[in-house]
């Protein structure tokens, strides 16, 4: 006999419960609290039990052939493949504000990029001030330069109700442009030999993606090889994989084409968008946030940590807040609508989150595993703190733009 195949009404109810669920990690208060649920787990799991947290995460799990280079630690996998599709969300919706959204137009665009650019100079500048020079070791001072799009986002949605809708998206780009210039960083200061035949492999296969796209040839079983394999090349020039994740959501269009009711960038971003909160991103987290206690009282005498950690709390929040009011000033850059200065004060606390890159550079920068793990501490320390005071920021602004409006008396 057969087995009985489910009826109707059966595959209905599941269709109902994964939307249900998918509607419910699209959520970004949903991803927020997963992300801090696997933050904590992870600070448990790495004190109480190091030698398992290092034996899991550290364990090598390999893919194709070795001239590939993809036999890599289950930590690195988390960070260089699934993080690409954060990353690839992460473009789409902010080709979609740049283009058709809230920034579309110079003016309007200016403000994130002199913001992000605020974001990278002033914390580099502050690291190698406050460390008395030890940041300038290795390249140091680039590990304060970068915000961590998805903790930053997930702050932002859990303290944020009631802010208007420019402020996410000024955060959201403003990210994007300083891990786009973070990653730029990388290449240029921990890439040994950038190999150009995989360059030459990633352009024309992020064109061809461009091409089909043009086409409406969108079929999954052409799309999702082609991504891998666009992410296999540019993880073989030697430039961190998440590069990968942002030049293809780049390319993805964001307006329908040729009559379609919905563009190719609104459909993914809907499908991924779970994904990339309820799992990724988490996992992201367990696998990068396991750092022991005792790593703290190291960083709290360190000159480099001291310079990490007021690069990333002070740096960031002075750049960010910078940038911005100068964009403003000269008349190039204007605030996203219903956006004001009181606004802009919690994002750029907000830009002193600095996981995902700032440790990837923690580990290029420095020159053993002991100073990594201390330059890692002030990192964690930093963003936690900048953590809880852009929460106590976004709920006061919350309040503000809550609070129903003053009745002015009659003349």
């Amino acid at each position: 006999m057969h087995p009985t195949s489910p009826g109707p009404s059966a595959r209905t109810e599941d269709r109902g419960t994964a939307a249900t669920l998918g509607e419910f990690l699209r959520q970004e208060t949903t991803g927020g609290r997963l992300l801090l649920l696997a933050t904590a787990v992870a600070l448990i799991w790495a004190n109480v039990a190091p030698g398992a947290y290092e034996q899991v995460w550290g364990a090598k799990v390999g893919a194709g052939p070795d001239w590939l280079h993809l036999h890599l630690t289950l930590a690195h996998w988390a960070s260089d493949a699934l993080l690409a599709i954060f990353f690839f969300v992460a473009g789409v919706e902010v080709k979609r504000e740049l283009t058709i959204g809230e920034l579309a137009g110079w003016r309007r665009a200016a403000l994130p990029l002199f913001a992000a650019g605020g974001g990278m100079i002033a914390p580099a500048a502050v690291a190698l001030a406050v460390s008395r020079g030890a940041a300038a070791e290795g390249g140091a001072w680039a590990i304060p330069v970068a915000t961590d799009i998805a903790f930053a986002l997930g702050i932002l949605a859990l303290a944020g109700a009631g802010l208007p809708a420019g402020v996410r998206v000024l955060l959201l780009s403003m990210a994007v442009i300083d891990d786009l210039g973070a990653i730029a960083l990388i290449a240029l200061l921990f890439t040994s030999g950038l190999n150009l035949v995989y360059l030459v492999l990633a352009v024309l296969l992020c064109a061809l993606y461009w091409w089909l796209h043009r086409r409406r040839i969108t079929a999954p079983w052409i799309m999702v090889p082609l991504a891998v394999a666009v992410w296999i090349c540019v993880h073989g020039t030697g430039v961190h994989a998440t590069v990968a994740g942002i030049a293809l959501g780049l390319l993805t269009p964001v307006a329908p084409i040729g009559g379609e009711k919905e563009s190719a960038g609104s459909r993914l971003e809907h499908r991924l968008h779970p994904l990339s909160a309820g799992l990724i991103v988490p996992l992201f987290a367990l696998a990068a946030a396991g750092i022991p206690v005792g790593a703290f009282g190291d960083a709290l005498t360190d000159p480099l940590a001291h310079g990490v950690f007021f690069g990333l709390l002070a740096g960031k929040f002075l750049g960010v807040l910078g940038g911005s009011w100068l964009a403003v000033r000269l008349g190039i850059g204007t605030l996203p609508s219903g956006v004001g200065w009181g606004d802009v004060v919690p994002v750029a606390m907000l830009g002193g989150i600095g996981y995902t890159v700032s440790l990837l550079v923690s580990q290029l920068a420095t020159a053993d595993a002991a100073t990594a793990e201390i330059a890692s501490t002030a990192v964690l320390a930093a963003s936690l703190l900048a953590s809880v005071i852009a929460i106590v920021l976004l709920r006061r602004r919350g309040r503000v733009h809550q609070a129903p409006p003053t009745r002015t008396a009659a003349a």
